[in-house]
């Protein structure tokens, strides 16, 4: 992006080592289509001549990006963007001119939520990694996680989120909500997700998880009994689904009369692996291991653009590697 560096700027940029931060961005940068992306959003974005003069919608998109790739709230989006040189300069801004308060971020993400647009921005990249021949859709592994939400009734309504519920899982109980995704299971890369609360049996959402095109599906035991309901009848696949624990714990009683559906369920597990990337990368790498707002299309606005950038990463991973 071209702009005028304040001396702060050019100074920063000048110098020889770089971060770990300005090397990530600087990937970003070169790897995401933005002009794509941008596309997408400009009929909704506010024009030029109505009230405030709107702020380039490259930067605030570039902006929405950093607070999802380094879990920012509003308010610490806008320190960074004055605290940190390298975010600055990805978003295209510098200090001798205005820079987004925390209003303007917020309002920008509520835009992105309210006209659903973060799910568009996922189908967008997914076309985008489809026509480049990355994502492929030959296999789907299938599986869901548990976002933790706050427990605390203290704020306006003096009750929890009440579209978010407690589960069960193991001994320990959890309250928040629960993302679903079907995963590539050549590249590990997402193309398809739903955000439901926690108490969300994952068999329900399987129908939501595979595009209908696989050769083979992999999931985890929750799933089992999945290729008999009435909205997979027509995927025509090979289901996979491991066996319960119960039943694998059973099964090394006896090892050797056993051995080969032991190694047939390790077999299974080795190769569905690849659906816990995503979930690696947004909770380890993004840092989203608790919901921050309340109702579930907020979350699932969150998701998506979590999604979406963690698709964008596993492929620069791929690319690196």
């Amino acid at each position: 992006m071209n702009h005028q560096l304040t001396f702060a700027d050019s100074e920063f940029s000048q110098k020889r080592r770089k971060t770990r931060k300005e090397i990530f961005l600087g990937r970003m940068d070169n790897l995401i289509p933005w002009k794509r992306l941008e596309k997408i959003i400009t009929p909704h974005y506010p024009k030029a001549g109505k009230g405030r003069r709107p702020y380039p919608l490259s930067a605030m998109l570039r902006i929405h990006c950093m607070q999802n790739w380094y879990s920012l709230s509003d308010p610490a989006m806008e320190d960074a963007l004055y605290e940190i040189a390298s975010m600055r300069l990805f978003a295209g801004l510098s200090l001798d001119k205005a820079i987004p308060d925390h209003t303007t971020i917020m309002n920008f993400r509520h835009l992105l939520e309210r006209k659903g647009l973060t799910r568009k921005l996922f189908k967008e990249v997914n076309q985008w990694l489809t026509e480049a021949g990355v994502l492929l859709k030959e296999g789907t592994l299938v599986d869901a996680t548990i976002i933790e939400a706050p427990t605390s009734t203290k704020n306006k309504t003096g009750e929890r989120d009440p579209e978010m519920h407690q589960t069960k899982k193991g001994n320990e109980w959890h309250f928040g909500l629960k993302a679903h995704i079907g995963v590539d299971a050549r590249t590990g890369i997402t193309h398809s997700f739903t955000t439901t609360a926690a108490n969300e049996h994952d068999l329900n959402q399987a129908g939501n998880l595979v595009h209908g095109d696989e050769d083979f599906i992999f999931a985890d035991a929750g799933y089992r009994g999945a290729e008999k309901r009435s909205e997979l009848q027509k995927v025509e696949a090979d289901w996979y689904i491991a066996e319960r624990p119960g039943k694998i714990r059973e099964l090394k009683k006896h090892p050797r009369i056993n051995k080969v559906k032991i190694r047939t369920e390790y077999l299974k597990a080795s190769l569905r692996a690849k659906v816990e990337h995503p979930f690696r990368i947004i909770k380890c790498q993004f840092g989203f291991v608790k919901a921050r707002y309340r109702g579930l299309k907020k979350n699932d606005s969150k998701l998506a653009m979590l999604f979406t950038l963690a698709n964008i990463a596993r492929v620069d991973q791929m690319l690196r590697a």
